[in-house]
């Protein structure tokens, strides 16, 4: 059994603040702080550019790599991290249509994609020509998979509602019509179980910020499956993705396997608070971790809809068709989470009319999941949310 309690005790966690938010950005690390200074005193300040042989720092993008990759059900050497999630979605949108018969033009995806994966899909297919991005409705996603797509590219789970695609049916239904399936994993990888390699995916990207606790901006990471890795062509083909980066060739040859999805010089800082940060998913079992993230959000639907009806659940009733996180509908949705984050509960707002909140096991108890329930409901009774100061839109919501 995964000891929780053991795992709450990693984090700095505010006093008074109950924070169902993590699946937005993770809490600190206690361990965060330590390693920062190691990093910079004992190595940047003291090895100076030794470093980079010294400390290894060269395999760190591989290290947490590969420690990322149990999290998400992927064989080692076969995830990298570094770089942003929109440098990672080009590299394997891209690879994945290079990959795909020549003769398919469609990239196939769905209206509850983060925005932000569209926008890069737009970019890289108008600067391709001669192919179109489909999006349709989530549920239509299977029906839409026919001969005329190459790769889908699709969110595990809903950014907005939590809605959790089946990621191993999908994954056949695009093989089946010959199509690269391409999985944005950003608010699967430690929200919930993901089994890569059993679903024979073929490319995903993740962030590392949200439930992994890596911190504001945290490397990306992609995983390439092994029978792709040394096929795929990195359209992004920068010098740390060279086979042999330091012989500084005028013409590009591809690295072996995973290495070649690296780019650009790794944030060693960055990485090394990242590192830290798994440090916590040391000894988590996924399944036990599951269940309690189901245990806490049926807990917040239960106490929410008895004591507020006036809240419309956005997320799926069934847990197993959701990930780690709960929304609810309110014309004032903006406003009224100002007014409960003032009150101590932190939780975020999707445009137009989105109360999201995200479960997360590592550091949240069920009667903090209660309080923020019964606070909840007396911002929405008292409508507490029509004071002026909660009114204003600040740059991030």
């Amino acid at each position: 059994m995964t000891d929780f309690a053991a795992t709450r005790a990693l984090f700095h966690l505010p006093e008074g603040v109950i924070y169902l938010d993590g699946n937005s950005l993770g809490p600190l690390p206690l361990a965060a702080g330590a390693r920062v200074g190691q990093v910079l005193r004992e190595q940047w300040g003291d090895q100076l550019i030794r470093a980079w042989n010294d400390s290894d720092w060269m395999a760190l993008p591989s290290r947490v790599g590969d420690r990322i990759a149990r999290l998400v059900g992927a064989p080692a050497a076969s995830v990298v991290t570094g770089d942003t999630l929109s440098i990672k979605v080009f590299q394997a949108l891209a690879a994945a249509l290079a990959l795909a018969p020549a003769d398919r033009r469609v990239v196939l995806s769905d209206s509850g994609n983060f925005p932000s994966d569209l926008y890069i899909a737009d970019g890289l297919l108008a600067a391709l020509g001669g192919r179109e991005l489909k999006v349709v409705a989530p549920e239509d996603v299977a029906n839409a998979i026919d001969e005329t797509v190459a790769v889908t590219m699709l969110t595990e789970v809903d950014y907005r509602t939590g809605r959790l695609h089946d990621m191993a049916a999908l994954t056949k239904r695009a093989h089946d019509a010959g199509a690269i399936t391409v999985w944005d994993l950003a608010h699967s990888a430690g929200a919930l179980p993901v089994h890569l390699e059993q679903a024979d995916a073929d490319f995903a990207v993740g962030c590392t910020y949200k439930y992994l606790n890596g911190g504001p901006g945290s490397p990306a990471f992609i995983y390439v499956a092994p029978r792709h890795a040394d096929v795929a062509q990195p359209i992004l083909s920068g010098w740390l993705g060279h086979a042999e980066p330091f012989a500084f060739h005028r013409s590009y040859r591809p690295a072996a396997g995973i290495e070649r999805m690296r780019v650009g010089t790794p944030p060693i800082v960055a990485l090394s608070i990242l590192d830290a940060a798994l440090d916590a998913w040391d000894g988590v079992d996924m399944p036990a971790l599951r269940t309690a993230s189901i245990r806490l959000s049926d807990t917040f639907i239960r106490e929410v809809e008895r004591r507020c009806p006036a809240l419309e659940l956005a997320s799926p009733r069934d847990p197993h068709a959701r990930g780690s996180q709960v929304s609810f509908r309110h014309d004032h949705a903006y406003p009224a989470m100002q007014a409960l984050i003032a009150r101590g509960v932190i939780g975020d707002v999707r445009a137009p009319d989105i109360l999201r909140f995200g479960f997360t096991p590592l550091y949240l108890s069920e009667a903090e999941v209660v309080q923020a329930a019964t606070i909840l409901a007396d911002v929405i009774d008292t409508r507490a949310y029509e004071a002026p100061e909660y009114q204003q839109r600040a740059a991030v919501t």
